[in-house]
């Protein structure tokens, strides 16, 4: 028995039922020891104490017997859970936003206007992807510092509205590969190059947009070296420097530390498994011929 598979814009022809169970097998195989350590963590956010801490290396030791639900609550309660994460979603909206927008805006001169210099100036841009962040980490503190924004959100969102060296990359990219048929008709008609940036070319690019943005959401949502450097005042704390301060407080309370880490990492799987179609159509696209 065969079946066409379709995946993507090809086929994969002459498979049998028994050949992609076999394929997905090995698939899942592979997965174990990236799915491992997260298995690990949420089994020890439901054992108690006594489990966690206990020598037998079973492999009915490592499931928790009885589940121990309440860890949840008391990991919640153990530190301004709701206001860290505010300020995480505050913080993840503003870069997102900026980001986005900022780079399509850079990538959209890059990709579709012609204008002297263009080539060393998008050589220069690339080049700084390269540049680790290390390097510039002292000179941008003593910079934000001197601006009095130490302490305050600015160091880590006014940054995004400036544009990102590998977005503006991907979008300029998808723009080049965009037909030029509606952009003329609408120079014909009169149209200026923000109209058709914003009311063409935007809408077009989604799907690179949308990878772009979920890029942003992921770095801002886990980044904890900006918030260590730029923030004092615990009431401004994000989860990822929350949960730092949690192990610093509760180091030996590994359930509450576990749970933490769950219930930090979930939103990031939901939003993968809504968005992965999005993510891998936007990737696909990207820098192919329409």
């Amino acid at each position: 028995m065969n079946k066409t598979i379709k995946r993507g814009g090809g086929r994969l022809t002459g498979l049998s039922v028994w050949q992609l169970v076999a394929a997905h097998a090995v698939l899942l195989l592979l997965c174990l020891p990236a799915l491992l350590p997260l298995a690990w963590m949420v089994a020890t956010s439901l054992k108690s104490d006594t489990q966690i801490f206990a020598k037998t290396t079973t492999l009915a030791s490592l499931l928790p017997n009885p589940v121990q639900w309440g860890n949840y609550p008391v990991a919640v309660r153990a530190v301004p859970f709701a206001l860290y994460l505010h300020n995480t979603l505050l913080l993840c909206a503003f870069t997102v936003t900026g980001t986005v927008m900022s780079s399509a805006l850079v990538a959209y001169g890059f990709g579709r206007l012609e204008f002297k210099g263009k080539a060393v100036l998008f050589l220069l841009m690339l080049s700084t992807i390269a540049l680790p962040a290390q390097v510039t980490m002292v000179p941008i503190f003593a910079l934000f510092r001197a601006l009095h924004w130490y302490g305050t959100y600015l160091p880590l969102i006014v940054p995004s509205f400036c544009g990102v060296p590998f977005y503006i990359f991907l979008l300029t990219q998808f723009f080049r590969k965009l037909p030029d048929d509606m952009a003329e008709a609408a120079r014909i008609d009169g149209a200026s190059e923000w109209q058709i940036f914003w009311n063409i070319m935007l809408p077009l690019s989604r799907p690179a947009l949308a990878t772009c943005a979920l890029f942003q959401f992921l770095a801002t949502w886990n980044d904890f070296v900006g918030p260590l450097i730029y923030l004092n005042d615990p009431t401004r704390y994000t989860l990822a420097y929350g949960l730092q301060q949690l192990l610093s407080t509760h180091g030996g309370e590994w359930a509450s530390l576990m749970a933490d880490s769950t219930i930090f990492i979930l939103p990031i799987i939901v939003l993968f498994f809504f968005t992965q179609k999005t993510f891998i159509g936007g990737i696909a696209t990207t820098g192919s011929k329409n």
